[in-house]
């Protein structure tokens, strides 16, 4: 009888320890699956873990709270319903990324990049190329594996030293990352915060700016007083490129297109479908012979090979192993991980909320946050903390969105607030954490153990400091 009882008291609440039970489980099943694959958790076990806690708890909220599954099931149907509109964009930026890439836009703006490149200037130039190209791609891990690899060669041969190399590459990359609306983390975030993507990029430019522009000062400062040597390796990647593709400044067309597209507030959906399409535009036009490669000749071998562009994985044959990385593009099959990784936290999120769960947690972060500060500083707490238990940054920004969304409504404060505070943490700390899945893709892929670059990633490391101290400014922070 007793034993019953136990299970039936807490009916119709919800305790703080059955919230705290799902997560433990989450990170102790996440730890396992980050152990087992690496960084390939995003291809499956991620998203096994996620509705594996979902299902606890489910059943701690059937069994000890008295909760319906109609209403669970609602709640995770209307958890769904509301990141309908980032799985479409997600797609759009799956299509953009390649046309992007074939039509020679992205190649354009390396090459032009690269010729600026001073050995004087070498860690900002650096750090500047990546934050272009990532902003173009929207993928921080694209350009770290690709033109990251190449920086990080030359940084080696003028001298430098492999920390503060990859901390330049790091920082531009995430900086790209992070204000680009091609990227998945900054739609993912909006998304989580329900907030309209470019009115979260342009609120989040008052706290990335400053990160950034006080990173480039300390690059510049190091670079400009180190001994440096030759740049062979750079006239070769841009040759290289120059034999692939046609280069041309009426490339540049298309992100200044898409710039105006922004400038005018168009919605999001609307500006990736325009870009898409002056990208194919631009590659009939400028890149035939890849369009002849892609498509296989025949009847409608342009038609389908802007097909492939759009919807599937492409590879063109650079003879250089590194450019070949670079331009490989996955199309909108490669987002489909990134979707069900979101279909699942979704499911995760909605137990939590339809259940109460959220709620209890809520109550205790409302215990610490007494003033607008404070609130913001527990939500850059948590995306670190969540960086550091669930060891991805996608789940990271998804749990602190769905946990303080109701804490920011109830202060007061502005959704685009929380919104940039998730990304002022739970983007950019990914790869400072050994055992995240960022932080192992880099240091793989860059040769260069975490803690290494970790004291040299210097946007990364600035950026929730300084949204915390915009906080207690109070600059540009408006109160319902």
């Amino acid at each position: 009888m007793k034993f019953l009882d136990f299970f039936t008291k807490y009916r119709g609440q919800t305790p703080l320890w059955i919230a705290v039970v799902p997560l433990v489980v989450l990170v102790v099943v996440l730890a396992l699956v980050i152990k087992c694959f690496g960084a390939d958790a995003i291809l499956g076990g991620s998203q096994i873990a996620l509705l594996f806690a979902s299902s606890v708890a489910a059943m701690l909220a059937i069994g000890l709270c008295g909760c319906k599954w109609e209403s669970l099931e609602r709640a995770i149907v209307d958890n769904i319903h509301t990141s309908a509109s980032a799985i479409i964009i997600l797609l759009l930026i799956g299509a953009i990324s390649g046309t992007w890439m074939l039509s020679g836009v992205v190649p354009t703006l390396i090459c032009y990049g690269l010729d600026i490149i001073h050995p004087r200037i070498f860690l900002g130039v650096a750090c500047i190329i990546c934050a272009c190209v990532s902003i173009v791609t929207g993928s921080s891990w694209t350009t770290i594996a690709t033109i990251g690899v190449a920086l990080m060669g030359i940084g080696k041969a003028e001298g430098f030293s492999e920390g503060w190399i990859a901390g330049a590459i790091i920082s531009g990359a995430y900086f790209g990352d992070k204000i680009s609306a091609l990227s998945d983390t900054t739609v993912l975030a909006s998304a989580s915060a329900k907030v309209p993507l470019f009115e979260h990029i342009r609120y989040m430019l008052i706290t990335t700016v400053p990160s950034f522009v006080i990173a480039l000062v300390v690059f510049f400062g190091v670079s400009f007083t180190h001994s440096h040597t030759s740049t062979e390796q750079i006239a070769h990647i841009s040759q290289t490129l120059h034999s692939v593709f046609n280069i041309s400044p009426w490339l540049l067309l298309v992100p200044v297109v898409t710039a105006l597209l922004i400038l005018r507030r168009l919605p999001a959906l609307i500006t990736l479908f325009v870009a898409t399409v002056v990208a194919c535009i631009a590659m009939v036009v400028f890149q035939p012979n890849i369009l002849l490669q892609i498509g296989g000749g025949g009847e409608l071998s342009s038609f389908r090979a802007l097909m492939t562009v759009c919807a599937s994985s492409t590879a063109i044959n650079t003879g250089d192993a590194m450019l070949d990385s670079l331009v490989a593009t996955r199309g909108m099959r490669g987002m489909l991980d990134t979707v069900w990784l979101i279909l699942c936290a979704m499911c995760f999120g909605g137990v939590m909320a339809g259940s109460g769960m959220l709620a209890a947690l809520t109550r205790l972060f409302m215990s610490f946050a007494k003033r607008t500060v404070s609130v913001v500083a527990s939500t850059v707490a948590t995306g670190l903390f969540c960086n550091l238990t669930t060891a991805d940054q996608y789940i990271s920004i998804i749990i602190t969105g769905n946990t303080f969304g109701d804490l920011y409504s109830k202060r007061g404060l502005e959704r685009r607030l929380l919104s940039r505070s998730i990304e002022d943490s739970a983007t950019v700390t990914s790869v400072l954490i050994p055992w995240n899945s960022c932080g192992m893709t880099q240091s793989t892929v860059l040769g260069v153990a975490t803690l290494t670059y970790l004291p040299y990633c210097l946007f990364n490391i600035l950026s929730p400091i300084v949204s915390i101290v915009v906080a207690a400014v109070g600059y540009k922070i408006v109160k319902k």
